[in-house]
C-alpha cells in the first residue's frame, strides 16, 4: 500500500491524496489552492480559459503528475468546499474514473460544472453518508459522515485486506449541530476496534489548545448582535461562506425575527441553497430573496438607499476578495451608499494567508473611513483543534498518522500531539511535503 501526498501537505488548501493498493488507486479530493485563485480573473478560471499546466504551474492546482492515470479507479471528495472540489474540472478529465461522493456535494459540483460551462467527462455519483462504494472485490470506500461547515461532509475510510486508511479532512465533533446530524462517533469506534492502518488527518488548528465550539455557539453570538445591538433604521449586512449552510440557516432565522427581509446578494449562493434545498437540508426560498444576476443586484441596491431598514443583505467578502459584493460596494462599483452607524457582521475567519490577511484589512480600513459599525470573529470553525485531533487518535488508535491541510509549522504541531498520545515523528508519525510518497 502506498500514499501520494499530492496537495495540501505543504500548504492550507490545494487537498489532493493519492492512495494505492495491488497496482490500483483511489483518489482523496482536488482543491484549489484558495489564496492564488483570487489571483485570477474569476471569468478566466470559470470559464476554463487556462490551462491545466498553466494552474499547475501557478500554484493554484495540485501537482498530480504524481499519479499514475491509468491505475486510479475511483475520484473520493470529502465535501464541497473549493479547497476540497475546485481543481475538478482542471485534474479529473485525466482519469477514467468517476467522481463519488455525498449526494448534496455531488449535487454541487454538478452545478459547478453546469454554470462554468465545463463539459466533465467523468460519471457523478452521489452515496448516502454511513455508507460504501465498493470498488472491486478487495477495496471499498466508505463514508463516515462528521459535522463541519459545510452538510454531508464525510470522512473517508478505505478498506483493503491490508488495513484501513482514514481519511479525516476536514471534522469537528459537534454535539450541537444547526443544520444535519452528529458526527457519528459510533461507526468511528467500530473502525477502531478493527485496526486502522493510518490516518490522513488535517492538522489546520493542530496548536490551538481547545475543542472547536459548536455552530450552536456561532448562532448565540449572532443572536446577541442582531438582537442586542440598536440598528433601527440602519443598513444591516453579514457575509459568511457561501456553501456555510447551517451559518445562513441562523442570520435569515434572526433576520426574519427582525421584520427584515432577507435578501442573499451573490451567484455562488444560489448553488449551494439549491443543493441545500433538493436535499431537503432548508427551505430558504419562501422566507428570503436570493439574487444573482447583476441587473437585478444592481436594481436592489438602488432601493435599499431609501429602504434600508426593512432588509437584512446577506453578501460575499468575508476574506476581503476585490470581486466579492462587499467589496464592490465599499469600492463604488454598485450604487448602495453606507451611512454611519450601518452595521457589517462578518460571520466568518478569515483563512490564514497573507493575501486575505490583507484583502480583509483593507477592506475593513474603508468601512471604517465611513463609520460603520463592525462585528468581526461572530464565528466558530468547522475544523477540529488540537483536543478534538486528539480524541480522534485516541477514538481510531492508527499505526500511522500523517498530518495534512497545513504547511511545516501546523503538522510539527500536530507531531507534538501525536508524541504526548505515544507516538513518534520519523517513526510512525509522518511529515511529508507536495509530491512525496510514504509506502506502508
Amino acid at each position: 500500500m502506498e500514499l501520494y501526498a499530492v496537495g495540501g501537505y505543504s500548504e492550507v488548501g490545494k487537498n489532493m491524496t493519492g492512495l494505492s493498493f495491488n497496482k490500483e488507486s483511489v483518489i482523496f479530493d482536488m482543491g484549489f489552492f484558495l489564496p492564488e485563485i483570487i489571483n485570477f480573473e474569476e471569468e478566466i478560471v470559470e470559464k476554463g480559459l487556462i490551462s491545466r499546466d498553466a494552474m499547475i504551474r501557478k500554484g493554484a492546482i495540485p501537482n498530480d503528475n504524481i499519479l499514475d492515470p491509468k491505475t486510479v479507479k475511483a475520484i473520493f471528495t470529502s465535501h464541497c468546499h473549493l479547497d476540497h472540489i475546485g481543481a475538478i474540472p482542471f485534474l479529473a478529465p485525466r482519469y477514467d474514473a468517476p467522481i463519488i461522493s455525498s449526494p448534496y456535494t455531488i449535487d454541487v459540483i454538478r452545478r459547478m460544472m453546469v454554470e462554468d460551462g465545463y463539459n466533465l467527462k467523468n460519471p457523478l455519483k452521489p452515496v448516502n453518508l454511513n455508507s460504501n462504494f465498493q470498488i472491486n472485490k478487495d477495496i471499498k470506500v466508505e463514508l463516515v459522515g462528521v459535522t463541519h461547515s459545510t452538510p454531508h461532509t464525510a470522512i473517508l475510510a478505505l478498506h483493503t485486506p491490508e488495513g484501513i486508511v482514514i481519511y479525516a479532512n476536514d471534522f469537528k465533533f459537534d454535539n450541537h449541530p444547526v443544520v444535519g446530524k452528529t458526527t457519528n462517533t459510533k461507526r468511528l469506534k467500530e473502525l477502531g476496534k478493527k485496526g486502522i492502518k493510518a490516518l490522513v488527518v488535517e492538522s489546520l488548528y493542530a496548536d490551538l489548545d481547545q475543542k472547536t465550539p459548536s455552530e450552536k455557539v456561532a448562532r448565540e453570538m449572532l443572536k446577541e448582535v442582531l438582537h442586542g445591538t440598536e440598528n433601527s433604521e440602519k443598513a444591516i449586512f453579514a457575509t459568511t461562506f457561501a456553501s456555510h449552510i447551517a451559518r445562513l440557516q441562523s442570520i435569515l432565522d434572526f433576520g426574519n425575527e427582525l421584520r427584515r427581509k432577507v435578501v442573499f446578494v451573490g451567484r455562488s449562493f444560489d448553488k449551494y441553497i439549491v443543493s441545500a434545498e433538493k436535499q431537503k437540508l432548508v427551505n430558504f426560498s419562501k422566507r428570503a430573496m436570493i439574487l444573482k444576476y447583476r441587473n437585478e443586484i444592481d436594481g436592489f441596491f438602488r432601493k435599499l438607499n431609501k429602504l434600508r431598514d426593512k432588509y437584512l443583505v446577506i453578501c460575499t467578502g468575508g476574506q476581503g476578495e476585490p470581486n466579492s459584493v462587499l467589496s464592490k460596494i465599499v469600492n463604488g462599483q454598485f450604487q448602495f451608499e453606507f451611512k454611519p452607524m450601518d452595521q457589517v457582521i462578518f460571520s466568518n475567519r478569515v483563512i490564514p494567508v497573507e493575501l486575505n490577511i490583507e484583502n480583509r484589512r483593507r477592506m475593513e480600513e474603508k468601512l471604517k473611513e465611513k463609520r460603520v459599525r463592525i462585528f468581526s470573529n461572530i464565528h466558530v470553525s468547522g475544523h477540529s483543534s488540537r483536543e478534538d485531533l486528539r480524541d480522534l487518535i485516541n477514538i481510531l488508535k492508527p499505526k500511522n498518522l500523517i498530518p495534512t491541510h497545513a504547511g511545516n509549522e501546523k503538522q510539527k504541531a500536530f507531531g507534538e500531539l501525536a508524541e504526548e498520545e505515544g507516538y513518534k515523528v520519523g517513526v510512525n508519525v509522518h511529515l511529508l511535503e507536495n509530491g512525496k510518497s510514504i509506502r506502508f
